[in-house]
């Protein structure tokens, strides 16, 4: 097997993988830092970890997802463990993020819900930034809460509570002054499904019913019966779901109503605050 350094590899795989990709799976593979990879590009692979990256280069021309491959994907300010029983954490859902903290508030205890929590970037990112808070994280999958709870040790979160179930099922009862989701919202026969990473992703995670809605309608039916007086609900959905969702908080009797773009200018996240 003949010798195999940093630099070949890059010059070599230029026309299979963006170079972004090249050098996230060399960076997991040598297990080293960006720095490493500029600093030493003669470095001879061994012969196994030439082996682990043609594998893992493999699988990434066949379109597997990169944070996949390399097991992880950073979003906010954090990095969670992912793997095929979660959604890959995505740059958009950051906004959702934003706005639950500026409700949140910082200096006293409140009770946060996350729905469909998945690998807990969102419940995980809250509860780390607001550690006075309460956050409940809820996933239908065991699998999918698995991964949440190992991403919680990892982060050193220890203010929330892990619960399987549909939605609310599992929270009888119970009240939150706050409650964040990111669920199923593409149609289930809209052919992006079928394209990139999503082709790889939970489809249950993904779409819905009712072009989408189906999800959204139920959460937005039965949060009045788990929201605080004055608390809110937000929800991240699809680009032209926007008016939609208004239309479904007004008729739940949500005020202040309202939706708010992501950095591509898409609507990304609507909500509404219940009445005093």
């Amino acid at each position: 097997m003949h010798s195999l350094t940093i630099a070949q590899v890059i010059t070599d795989t230029r026309h299979a993988l963006e170079s972004v990709d090249v050098r996230l799976l060399l960076q997991h593979v040598l297990k080293v830092e960006y720095a490493f990879l500029l600093t030493y590009p003669e470095y001879e692979l061994t012969a196994t970890q030439k082996q682990s990256f043609q594998q893992l280069l493999q699988r990434r021309i066949q379109g597997v997802p990169i944070a996949y491959l390399i097991g992880k994907r950073d979003f906010y300010d954090l990095t969670f463990k992912v793997n095929e029983a979660v959604l890959i954490p995505r740059p958009e859902t950051e906004l959702l993020v934003e706005l639950a903290l500026e409700r949140i508030p910082p200096d006293r205890s409140c009770r946060i819900l996350d729905l469909g929590t998945g690998s807990g970037a969102i419940a995980l990112t809250l509860a780390k930034h607001r550690p006075l808070a309460q956050m409940v994280a809820v996933d239908v999958s065991p699998a999918a809460l698995a991964v949440c709870r190992e991403n919680a040790r990892t982060l050193r979160v220890d203010n929330v509570n892990f619960v399987t179930g549909n939605w609310f099922d599992e929270l009888s009862g119970e009240r939150f002054d706050l409650i964040v989701s990111n669920p199923p919202y593409v149609a289930r026969d809209d052919l992006h499904l079928q394209q990139g990473d999503l082709r790889f992703e939970p489809q249950v995670a993904l779409a819905a019913e009712d072009n989408g809605l189906a999800c959204i309608q139920q959460i937005i039916a039965a949060a009045p019966h788990h929201l605080a007086t004055m608390g809110w609900l937000l929800l991240e959905h699809g680009h032209d779901q926007a008016e939609a969702c208004r239309e479904l908080l007004q008729q739940a009797d949500f005020s202040n109503m309202c939706s708010h773009p992501d950095l591509a200018g898409i609507m990304r996240v609507s909500g509404g605050q219940m009445r005093s």
